[in-house]
């Protein structure tokens, strides 16, 4: 799935749509000191009453937001082991195509049940499946054709979960107004916090407006910290990499071939080549298209490109054959550069810390200056602190 795709399906989930039908829902609530199923509840979503739609729907729109590779990740399943009866794809699968609600429910409960195998949660636990369908319109080919934007639509059902924690009520001090007096709230019952949900997924994964259940799109809790143990042991899926790991792959690999020290017109040089293949890429404006990503060849290119001598074709395959173990990998363009016009560099010493964006990181350099190292900024305008402007030094002697 692309941003697009997930922020269609996302922002139909909404009060009186008629896109986006949930069929129904159903609660797992998980005690955190027995890691067991403590009581379920199913039942069609139509039957909440508006105001318990509108959270759940609003905790739904949670899960699905976040930018891709750092919160929202797509999985790919496992392959089955021979006599497994408890595959996540296999339960998902049938769960989705159940007739009954009670056969939907029952996979669901297993799937459950895994969650709570080998885990202790430092909270109670809210799991939350619902089930519906989401309704695309197709794209006229033509302006001749006179047929209604929502007459012909992609159908797709899915399968959505929400995993929440709950919290204790915090003791409070109330006005009543009956009898006109303070009063402290004694409020035991948990209160589930669906506006943080701590993970969850959607199946299947939507590929060229087809549903493909081979895949699934995992939410974290939080950027780049994925679960792993529910992504691999729970849902059945293959190993991912987050953005944050797909740029330190990327590091370790320039390091192997450049050496630990590099200059910084140089890095600025890397991240203006990689970040020319994202400018086309948006150019191009194709949806269907796969994000530009950098095998030993296209970084074997980018480093000569930026200056740097002595790259050769087995310097880069040896150096991804030692980081990440395989020649094949390909890293994600997206992942590598830093936000390009905001200031995500971050520069820290004992004396100040610096932020500069990417296309800025040319103006910065180490200098030696009187047997002592600094940091030369080259600045356009006068420099202002507290008020004042700085008055010009000449340090650097001709």
């Amino acid at each position: 799935m692309n941003k697009k795709d997930i922020a269609d399906i996302r922002k139909h989930f909404k009060l009186d749509t008629d896109l986006l039908k949930i069929n129904d829902i159903y609660n797992v609530y998980i005690r955190q000191e027995s890691s067991e199923i403590y009581h379920e509840k199913g039942q069609p979503f139509s039957l909440l009453d508006r105001e318990q739609q509108e959270l759940f729907l609003a905790n739904f729109k949670k899960v699905l937001g976040g930018k891709l590779d750092m919160k929202l990740f797509e999985v790919k399943f496992q392959r089955p082991a021979e006599e497994q009866t408890d595959h996540a794809q296999q339960l998902l699968y049938a769960g989705l195509h159940a007739e009954d609600v009670v056969d939907w429910k029952a996979d669901m409960q297993r799937l459950a049940l895994k969650m709570v195998q080998d885990v202790q949660y430092e909270k109670d636990l809210v799991v939350t499946f619902i089930r519906g369908t989401y309704f695309k319109p197709t794209k006229r080919h033509s302006e001749e054709y006179e047929v209604a934007e929502r007459d012909e639509v992609y159908s797709t059902p899915f399968i959505l979960c929400s995993m929440n924690q709950t919290e204790q009520p915090k003791r409070s001090l109330v006005f009543d107004f009956t009898e006109r007096e303070f009063k402290s709230s004694f409020m035991s019952d948990p209160i589930i916090n669906l506006t943080s949900p701590i993970g969850g997924f959607l199946f299947p994964c939507f590929t060229n407006n087809a549903a493909d259940v081979n895949h699934l799109l995992y939410a974290a809790g939080k950027a780049n910290k994925p679960d792993f143990h529910l992504i691999e042991n729970v849902l059945n899926g293959e190993e991912i990499m987050t953005a944050e790991d797909d740029k330190a792959v990327f590091e370790e690999i320039v390091k192997e071939v450049v050496g630990e020290e590099v200059k910084t017109r140089t890095l600025a040089n890397v991240y203006d080549e990689i970040n020319s293949l994202l400018v086309v890429e948006e150019e191009n404006e194709k949806e269907d298209e796969s994000l530009p990503t950098l095998d030993t060849k296209e970084v074997e290119r980018v480093l000569k490109a930026s200056g740097v001598k002595d790259v050769s074709t087995e310097k880069v395959e040896r150096a991804f054959q030692k980081v990440v173990e395989d020649k094949s990998y390909e890293l994600k363009a997206t992942h590598i550069v830093p936000s390009y016009t905001s200031k995500s560099i971050k520069i820290e010493t004992k004396v100040a810390n610096i932020a500069i964006s990417p296309q800025d990181l040319r103006f910065v350099r180490q200098v030696t200056v009187d047997g002592k190292r600094c940091l030369l900024i080259e600045v356009e305008e006068d420099a202002v602190i507290e008020g004042f402007t700085l008055l010009s030094e000449e340090l650097l002697e001709k």
